[in-house]
């Protein structure tokens, strides 16, 4: 029996697919909306007694549980070899033409980052400066527990401490390179991308590391020092494409049936750490329509928690635009402004769960932000208010919801249903185009 049949045998496709997408029993089998294009009526079916997949819609893709995951995770047929043998408990023989084909460029890059976390982390433990960087994120109440769940560690401030290690290690220059975590300078000397940073590093769905982001440490009130930096895009790692801690989340995003989305890397290590573990957070600065797939494999409800400054709001309303579009059932969670999950759960959980709990439908958020800090009797901030507000309500497309929304402007407004129905009529709907990419401004606090 080749290791190919072997590992098929001992996983069952059901379990495989179902670590990845919602699926539901219809009959013998299990169907799905399918996860390689956009549908509303589930053609995605998987067989358990031959263990293949099928797609009857619109990409008509199917196979077996190798071709499911070289699909879903972007990866070759070796990576896939390698993931699925080791969730089978299977070593695979370094002689055969399977183990052969698994060593890709992807395998060693891989390594580099894993053993680059390794060093990031004793370096937490055992620098000096490192036990400093320990206690600051002690003192910000990130628990020991924490720091080994998501890895975090620290960059030396030398140039070459992490290269010096992977060359002993037998990495060359353009390895390193290629995993975002070198640089040549326009003299042609190599140093470190990340030097002087607490470290965390970002996991793809299968838990490994495919990039870091640093924050600044010791000298972060320079001005001309970025306070985060992030891997460049890589053979491993695409920002777009990534969500921080969906490793993590997945299982109690479909259990809990919604996904938390907040903003930076601190926030959610501090949610997750207070038990709100259905929680995500957006890696770099965009969320695109590839994270919203992604999510969606897992649940259609959404609870944004981004810092309510102005770049949050407007980060909040991108978000909203672009999720409406995908289909999903949107709450925002209103915080105070200028604090973000992690400083809130840190001073008080209990703010945080309420805050949750009172999280605000869409149009409720787009009238709380509308009159907020404005006087409704004042007549200039009427107008205000209602610039605002009527492209949001012309573009609803149900008309009962739409006079719901008109009857709650003209009575906050004190002003005639009748009037705003007539400047509704001059109002351009605001624009809310399906496939845009959205640049959200991003914090990572």
């Amino acid at each position: 029996m080749s290791q190919i049949e072997e590992i098929k045998n001992r996983l069952n496709i059901v379990e495989v697919i179902g670590g990845y997408i919602k699926l539901q029993k219809a009959g013998q089998n299990f169907r799905a909306l399918c996860p390689f294009h956009s549908e509303k009526t589930p053609s995605f079916f998987v067989s358990p007694a031959r263990q293949i997949w099928h797609c009857f819609g619109g990409c008509n893709s199917g196979g077996d549980i190798f071709k499911f995951v070289m699909q879903i995770e972007g990866i070759e047929f070796g990576d896939a070899l390698r993931l699925l043998a080791q969730k089978a408990g299977v070593e695979l023989k370094k002689q055969t033409p399977e183990y052969k084909k698994s060593q890709t460029e992807r395998q060693r890059l891989y390594e580099i980052c894993e053993l680059t976390t390794k060093f990031f982390e004793k370096q937490l433990e055992e620098s000096k400066i490192g036990q400093d960087a320990k206690k600051y994120l002690l003192g910000r109440k990130i628990s020991e527990a924490s720091l080994k769940k998501w890895r975090l560690g620290y960059a030396p401030d030398v140039w070459q401490g992490l290269s010096d290690f992977l060359f002993s290690q037998k990495y060359s220059q353009e390895e390193i390179r290629k995993a975002g975590l070198g640089l040549s300078s326009t003299k042609g000397s190599f140093y470190d991308r990340f030097r002087g940073r607490i470290i965390f590093p970002i996991f793809d769905l299968s838990s490994k590391i495919v990039g870091f982001t640093g924050r600044v440490f010791k000298n972060k009130d320079d001005a001309k020092t970025a306070k985060y930096i992030n891997t460049p895009q890589s053979l491993l790692y695409n920002k777009s494409r990534v969500l921080y801690g969906l490793d993590k989340a997945k299982i109690e995003i479909r259990k809990k049936n919604v996904c938390i989305l907040v903003e930076g890397n601190t926030d959610l290590i501090m949610v997750h750490q207070h038990g709100f573990e259905n929680a995500v957070a957006v890696s770099g600065t965009a969320l695109t329509l590839y994270q919203l797939n992604i999510l969606k494999r897992y649940s259609d409800n959404l609870l944004i928690a981004f810092d309510m400054d102005a770049a949050g709001q407007t980060a909040v309303k991108r978000g909203i635009d672009l999720a409406q579009n995908q289909g999903f059932n949107i709450k925002v969670v209103v915080l105070p402004e200028g604090k973000d999950p992690a400083e809130i759960i840190s001073k008080n959980p209990f703010k945080w769960e309420k805050a949750l709990g009172n999280a605000k439908t869409i149009y409720d958020f787009y009238f709380h932000n509308a009159f907020l800090g404005k006087d409704p009797k004042n007549p200039e901030a009427k107008k205000e208010i209602a610039k605002i507000l009527l492209p949001v309500i012309k573009r609803i497309p149900n008309k009962i919801v739409q006079t719901h929304w008109i009857q709650e402007l003209a009575r906050k407004l004190n002003i005639k249903e009748e009037i705003i129905e007539a400047e509704l009529k001059k109002t351009k709907a605001e624009p809310n185009k399906p496939g845009r990419n959205y640049q959200i401004p991003f914090s990572q606090n």
